[in-house]
């Protein structure tokens, strides 16, 4: 099934994001935990990618089972950094042989051992390059990343909504938020994307807080975080019981307000923690 299929449906759609476990890790602590995630009933759920393509095997076979195993639809992450078309075609051919047909198209990062890389000798430069590419040469639902403050990497706002229009021309189906802490930017960037004639559903992508950890991941990102959030933050910044109870209420009470205010669905970090997922999906009214 195509994922864009369940935006059609008069309800919104709620999914979830895992990541393969390092290798050297069995992958059944992670099955248990989507037998946990299967009860909350997602849509779908997705599968990230390692840097430079470095779990790509592992995230086929994680899709694979949750499509094939659990019964739930699936979404392989794909990177073009480092990859030659061949390599992009034999990824997709993988994915449909195991009945997955929707890829959450990136540029992606650098490989770990390569912080010089040069994006430009690449086959593929950027994600719309990408995106065309498997339009031309496969049937996927393609799903693309918005970045609501833009992409730390660009320049000015304009030229990252540049950006963002040459991936919607390039035929994506939906877009998914990276993480933001105010749900006032996702409805302004909403306004920008009408302006762009870009009507592809918009899912707001949520990234609980569940350390202070947070504050590097924003720093790479170019996420801003509310006054109220740092405030949070600041007073259990010693109890991290505390800050992780306090980092899922807000999500919570966020993804509420999203949906409340009209957002087509949500999809949810949940950094393979299952318990807060539960909690967070009970304080949204969503369990």
């Amino acid at each position: 099934m195509k994922i864009i299929d369940l935006f059609k449906q008069n309800r919104p759609v709620i999914s979830f994001e895992i990541f393969p476990p390092k290798p050297d890790v069995p992958l059944d602590t992670l099955f248990e935990s989507i037998e946990g995630f299967k009860k909350l009933s997602p849509d779908y759920i997705s599968v990230t990618y390692g840097a430079g393509g470095s779990q790509r095997g592992r995230t086929v076979e994680i899709a694979s089972r949750i499509k094939n195993h659990y019964g739930i639809e699936s979404m392989c992450h794909l990177t073009c950094v480092g990859h030659t078309a061949e390599e992009i075609d034999e990824l997709l051919l993988q994915m449909k042989q195991e009945n997955i047909h929707n890829v959450l198209a990136l540029r992606g990062d650098p490989p770990l051992d390569q912080p010089d890389f040069d994006f430009s000798k690449g086959t593929f430069r950027y994600a719309n390059e990408l995106i065309e590419y498997i339009n031309s040469k496969h049937d996927f639902c393609i799903a693309a990343a918005a970045y609501l403050e833009g992409h730390v990497d660009s320049k000015r706002l304009d030229e990252d909504r540049r950006y963002l229009k040459n991936k919607v021309d390039a035929g994506v189906d939906l877009l998914i938020t990276q993480l933001f802490f105010d749900t006032r930017l996702y409805f302004d960037f909403l306004d920008r994307c009408a302006q762009l004639n870009i009507n592809c559903p918009v899912v707001p992508g949520i990234m609980p807080i569940f350390s202070s950890r947070i504050k590097n991941m924003t720093a790479r990102s170019g996420c801003s975080i509310p006054a109220k959030l740092v405030l949070m933050m600041d007073k259990y910044e010693n109890n991290s019981e505390d800050l992780k109870k306090a980092g899922e209420e807000y999500a919570g009470l966020m993804i509420r307000e999203l949906l409340d205010g009209g957002a087509p669905g949500i999809h949810l970090y949940t950094m393979n923690k299952l318990q807060s997922t539960i909690e967070i999906m009970k304080i949204a009214g969503l369990r």
